[in-house]
């Protein structure tokens, strides 16, 4: 992401920037930047200062810390992850940092390294213990000599113990709904481009539902998997609702949150649970996104709680002890070559498409359709396309908020409302970086070096490598 117009940020921020710009070097300034931006709800902001700030001073924690908590506040907790690992690993790691970490192990299931990185964090300072958070782990005041792990509501007569670990039973009504059923109103004639994703889509997923008896004939389940890849804001969920829409079939969108529990064994049911739901109400359309979250690699897991999970999810994918006949499984990700190798073996996603920015048509349509219903006057919506090459279609919302915020500052000044029009677009994309340039930089080292299956052929083929 990228900082927009100082005009959009408080004073007390600009003030700080002036400040910065007299005394470049002055890190504990910058540091009060980013911890600003942070508490102005400015995340994104906060993570280019932070980044900016570390180039100077790569190893200074207390500014690691600031980045990590950035991407923790702009939703991307892997990347945080990565950074409060590494600062984990010193001696002197900031309490807050190890309870920030605790935190979103806690999040992906890791609950013994979670408990393990909280104590370390309260024990080096206490006045970061959090009651509450402590209870959600199972932590409770003992003894320092007594152990303490997870503790779980369980009974002796469901409980089972595999690999030296309780497991919880699965309990409560298997009927029982976990998640909304959509019924989604729009087709591929609202998606803008894409066309050779959708001819896939269509031979994958929507003939053997309108063709039935001819696929029939050839012995042809109505089912499957495809894994759509490619950077962040490029339509991706956008394309399964309107997948869904095409075949008039049920959608449920499963995020992160409704699958991982802390509970051992819970995260496993709540996935059962979600398939058990789209099998009930076939044909329906099962949607996962950061897929590579549920699915990461067995051989990057610490623990054996991850591995459960990606066993079950397997398992569900095969259909081993349902039929999934009529389940159309679409999963999203922004980084395929973190997810195990067996998620891509026939019959699971056995269809890995490329989903890449964008062209300028489709951009051009995207403008239009968020400008849709707003003051507008002679706009070149082919002129700004042009101008807009590599922005995803989330970045060129960002280019009608600016554009919009820009014209409500002058109609505040002026009392006079005025229409949007080209140069005021072509000002904002002037503003604004194509957020898909840092996730090309680290597909590319993966298409040229870990793309021994051609996996990645389209990365390549796209950047014209």
């Amino acid at each position: 992401m990228f900082a927009r117009d100082n005009l959009m940020e408080p004073d007390h921020i600009r003030q700080l920037r002036e400040a910065a710009q007299l005394s470049p070097g002055n890190l504990p300034l910058r540091q009060a930047i980013g911890d600003a931006l942070l508490a102005a709800g400015l995340n994104a902001e906060a993570v280019t200062e932070f980044r900016a700030a570390l180039t100077g001073s790569p190893d200074n924690a207390a500014l690691k810390f600031g980045l990590a908590r950035a991407f923790h506040a702009d939703g991307k907790s892997s990347h945080a992850l990565v950074l409060l690992e590494s600062l984990a690993k010193a001696a002197d790691a900031p309490a807050r940092a190890l309870v920030l970490y605790a935190r979103i192990l806690a999040g992906v299931g890791e609950i013994e390294h979670a408990v393990e990185q909280y104590k370390r964090g309260v024990a080096k300072d206490r006045a970061v213990a959090d009651i509450e958070f402590a209870h959600r782990l199972g932590i409770r005041a003992v003894p320092e000599a007594e152990s303490l792990k997870p503790q779980f509501q369980t009974s002796d007569d469901e409980d089972e113990v595999s690999d030296g670990r309780v497991r919880q039973s699965w309990q409560g009504s298997e009927d029982s709904p976990i998640a909304e059923i959509e019924r989604p109103k729009i087709t591929f004639a609202d998606v803008g481009g894409m066309d050779a994703l959708k001819e896939e889509i269509r031979l994958k997923i929507i003939y053997p539902l309108t063709h039935a008896e001819m696929f029939k004939a050839y012995g042809k389940t109505i089912g499957g998997g495809i894994l759509m890849y490619g950077p962040p804001g490029c339509g991706k969920t956008h394309l399964a609702r309107a997948t869904a829409g095409e075949v008039k079939a049920g959608f449920i969108a499963v995020g992160i949150d409704d699958v991982l529990d802390m509970w051992i064994g819970k995260s496993e049911r709540n996935l059962h649970q979600l398939f058990e739901q789209a099998r009930r109400n076939a044909p329906c359309v099962l949607f996962f996104d950061e897929v590579d979250a549920l699915g990461a690699s067995r051989s990057d897991m610490k623990t054996s709680a991850g591995r459960h999970l990606i066993n079950q999810f397997l398992s569900e994918l095969d259909g081993v002890k349902a039929s999934n006949e009529g389940v159309l499984i679409l999963g999203a990700t922004n980084a395929p070559w973190h997810i195990d190798s067996a998620f891509r073996r026939p019959g699971r996603f056995d269809r890995i498409l490329f989903v890449p920015p964008p062209d300028q048509p489709a951009r051009a349509g995207i403008l239009r359709l968020q400008l849709r219903g707003k003051p507008v006057e002679d706009v070149d919506y082919d002129a700004v396309a042009k101008k807009a090459e590599g922005f995803s279609g989330a970045d060129l919302k960002a280019v009608v908020d600016l554009t919009i915020e820009a014209k409500l500052r002058d109609a505040m000044k002026s009392g006079l409302p005025t229409p949007i029009r080209t140069k005021d677009l072509l000002g904002a994309v002037g503003v604004l970086k194509p957020t898909t340039r840092e996730w090309f930089s680290t597909a590319k080292n993966y298409a040229l070096y870990s793309n021994q299956g051609g996996t990645y052929d389209d990365i390549l083929k796209f950047l014209k490598l």
